[in-house]
């Protein structure tokens, strides 16, 4: 009993005194991705990046440890959307993070940044409605809205005199977004546009047998993860690798090209983050992580490292006080950190403001496979639904 009152008597008395009894609880913070399935391995990726970044913080977050809470969606929106309940009603998190695939955000987007007034940082999933008119205070990105990217190869393939495209994409949010991307920029003909089922179908052999009797100058894909893989396979089974040429986003990267090896090399595609930008941030982390797992980090993994230190430079410039969300959102807002892509800042929808390279599928003087830049496609960009979004 003497304990016990002993006990009750120090709580008392440091709440007395003004000293926080509870000063070392942890920051939590839950990360939503895909780790069971075909996609998995990019999930993989993401996690392995996160505690990269832990690890380069020393675990810590404005002076105060932090937990990552991983929940897998199993690449369905319905998961992935319980799952983010979970984190905002039962784990109490400050942040939620990660999200590969728009349809799952979109499904879990109103539980979190609405419902239970969580900042939600998407590592990867950038949907037009959420740069646009369903912009939220509470929504943050550190990756790009899914137009941009392909809107960059667009101005490149004008540059090199590609006068028709094949467009071919999956049948869903992000799918939609990117073949209406490129579109917003490339200035030659669309010969065709073709959207296959999603996520089930890995046969492209229809599709391709429809672009071999169009007869394009080239052929622009967006396929993540194992579909880029059976794409780009199947395009050079064809013979079509040796008469139209393939251009990507999102579907040759670090993760994809240990399986497509070879028949990649030479194939040119659109990023906002390439492994070899040439600053220190960027240097560090993939140094550090060849070293940890001995193959190059992905554009998936680069964003996830950086949701993870956005968080920590508000943690830190509020000494690990994240009670009040309007200063936590002021701070997530200044993007005061060092990001690996270099410059960071945010457009009024909380979308970043940022270069989009070329890059082409190399192998290093190793002789493992890469992604190398090659060119600078645009500068400072905008995407195309911040005029739409109501937030200055």
């Amino acid at each position: 009993m003497k304990n016990k009152l002993f006990g009750t008597a120090t709580i008392a008395t440091a709440m007395a005194f003004g000293l926080p009894a509870m000063a070392q609880s942890p920051i939590k913070v839950g990360f939503v991705s895909t780790f069971s399935g075909p996609q998995a391995a990019i999930g993989e990726d993401m996690r392995r990046s996160v505690e990269l970044a832990k690890e380069h913080l020393g675990g810590k977050m404005g002076g105060k440890p932090f937990e990552i809470f991983y929940e897998d969606d199993q690449f369905k929106p319905d998961v992935g959307k319980a799952r983010s309940e979970k984190l905002v009603q039962q784990d109490k998190v400050n942040f939620v993070a990660g999200y590969i695939w728009s349809n799952v955000l979109l499904a879990s987007y109103k539980t979190v940044v609405d419902e239970s007034d969580t900042i939600l940082i998407s590592a990867n999933a950038g949907p037009s409605q959420i740069a646009g008119e369903l912009c939220n205070k509470n929504f943050f990105s550190t990756s790009w809205q899914n137009d941009q990217t392909p809107m960059a190869m667009g101005e490149y393939l004008n540059t090199k005199g590609v006068k028709s495209l094949y467009l071919v994409g999956p049948n869903y949010a992000a799918g939609k977004d990117m073949l209406a991307g490129v579109k917003r920029t490339y200035k030659g003909k669309i010969v065709s546009e073709d959207y296959t089922k999603w996520p089930d179908q890995l046969d492209f052999s229809a599709e391709l047998t429809k672009i071999a009797a169009a007869k394009p100058d080239g052929i622009f894909i967006f396929y993540p993860g194992a579909h880029g893989v059976q794409f780009v396979k199947q395009w050079a089974q064809s013979g079509l690798n040796k008469t139209v040429p393939l251009y990507q986003v999102f579907s040759i990267d670090a993760i994809t090209l240990p399986q497509q090896g070879d028949l990649a090399l030479g194939t040119l595609g659109a990023q906002q983050w390439v492994n070899d930008l040439p600053n220190e941030a960027n240097k560090k982390y993939v140094e550090d992580f060849k070293k940890k797992h001995g193959v190059y980090p992905s554009y998936y993994g680069a964003q996830s490292y950086d949701a993870i230190m956005l968080m920590a430079s508000a943690a830190e410039a509020l000494k690990g006080d994240l009670s009040n969300k309007d200063k936590v959102r002021a701070e997530i807002k200044k993007a005061n950190f060092k990001s690996v892509r270099g410059d960071f800042k945010f457009g009024n929808n909380n979308f970043p403001i940022e270069n989009f390279y070329i890059q082409e599928a190399v192998k290093d003087p190793q002789g493992m496979m890469t992604v190398k830049t090659i060119a600078t496609a645009l500068k400072n960009a905008v995407d195309p639904f911040a005029e739409k979004c109501p937030m200055k």
